[in-house]
């Protein structure tokens, strides 16, 4: 039997720290670096929101601090994960396996397809507290129960038995959402936890999510496209784009004072309710660059309204931008002096 890896040393006091983490895919056409350096802290408590457009590489990032990629032809070639000062790199697969669904839950994307189709609600609840709080049959089966019914889904005890099949698309996501918060995490990964569901049952997941944070002390990763999500849900937000996080802060000063062109963008794309003008909604120009062939420099300088020439041979790195606040742009005055100019004329 394996002894428990030593804390690393010197380690940051963070719940979560994630350094330098990079993980890359071989395919037919090349190598996909899709996540390139990437480094984050999340604290207890606390809820992080990691924000970007699809194939940003945030579920990769995810699925990486858990080390759940696929390998062939996934690949984690640099970066530690430290959790509670403890490198998870460095586990054996036993070691993670008590990580996973214990000290950290996750919450995958798919309600749909996540939950196992020929196995009992139930069955799929009690394995795991089996497996983490070494419950006996009965008292899994009335821990289950109360989980069910702390996440608000209708007449737990019956659904206990009923298969996934049974369950609408919310039912189901409140299903993950109890599985996760079984073993009582000090973590909770939210990987698009209200992907296809419709609006009124997202704003209620959201809303539980919250709630049991609050309730049982968890940090959150939430990961989503949706900025009005973050901004309703997060303390502080990592926006990553095309692998990498170019801007970090907290979550007001992300949305009020956006360093980098690609938030600026993205924020810009958003309508708001508080706006004192109508204006019009502005899409963000070009296309996701490709991760097999990036372009030199900056990889969003292709789309970037503030390109200079160092932009497009020179990248940028996540750098200081007043507070705690960074970002990851050569024009970030630039970029200020204009927004203050918009709001000067608003």
């Amino acid at each position: 039997m394996t002894s428990d890896p030593a804390p690393v040393a010197n380690a940051a006091p963070h719940l979560l720290d994630v350094r330098n983490l990079a993980t890359r895919f071989a395919t037919a056409e090349g190598c996909v670096q899709a996540v390139d350096g990437v480094s984050f802290h999340i604290d207890e408590g606390e809820t992080l929101g990691l924000v970007g457009e699809s194939g940003c590489g945030k579920s990769v990032t995810s699925l990486s601090v858990m080390r759940l990629i696929p390998t062939p032809p996934g690949e984690i070639t640099d970066g530690s994960v430290l959790f509670e000062g403890t490198d998870l790199q460095t586990l054996s697969e036993r070691e993670m396996r008590r990580v996973r669904g214990g000290s950290i839950g996750m919450i995958f994307q798919e309600p749909m397809t996540s939950l196992n189709p020929v196995l009992t609600i139930g069955r799929q609840i009690t394995e795991a507290l089996g497996i983490h709080l070494d419950l006996n049959k009965g008292a899994a089966r009335n821990r289950a129960i109360e989980i069910l019914a702390r996440v608000g889904l209708p007449d737990p005890a019956s659904r206990f038995s009923d298969y996934p099949h049974h369950l609408s698309g919310g039912q189901r996501q409140r299903v993950m959402i109890a599985m996760a918060i079984s073993c009582n995490p000090k973590l909770l990964i939210a990987d698009e936890a209200t992907t296809a569901l419709d609006v009124t049952i997202q704003a209620q997941i959201l809303e539980l999510l919250q709630s049991l944070c609050e309730e049982l002390r968890m940090a959150l990763l939430i990961i989503t496209h949706n900025l009005g999500v973050v901004a309703r849900y997060a303390q502080r937000v990592a926006v990553m784009y095309a692998g990498k996080i170019i801007e970090t802060g907290a979550a007001d000063e992300i949305y009020t004072t956006p360093r980098h062109p690609y938030t600026k963008a993205l924020l810009s794309s958003v309508p708001r309710l508080d706006a004192i003008t109508t204006t019009r909604l502005t899409s963000i120009e070009g296309e996701i660059p490709d991760l097999v062939n990036l372009p030199e420099g900056c990889a969003f300088a292709p789309r970037c309204r503030w390109v200079v020439d160092r932009c497009r041979v020179e990248s940028p790195e996540l750098g200081p931008s007043g507070g705690s606040h960074t970002a990851a742009c050569w024009e970030q005055d630039r970029i200020d002096h204009d927004r203050l100019a918009e709001l000067q004329q608003s």
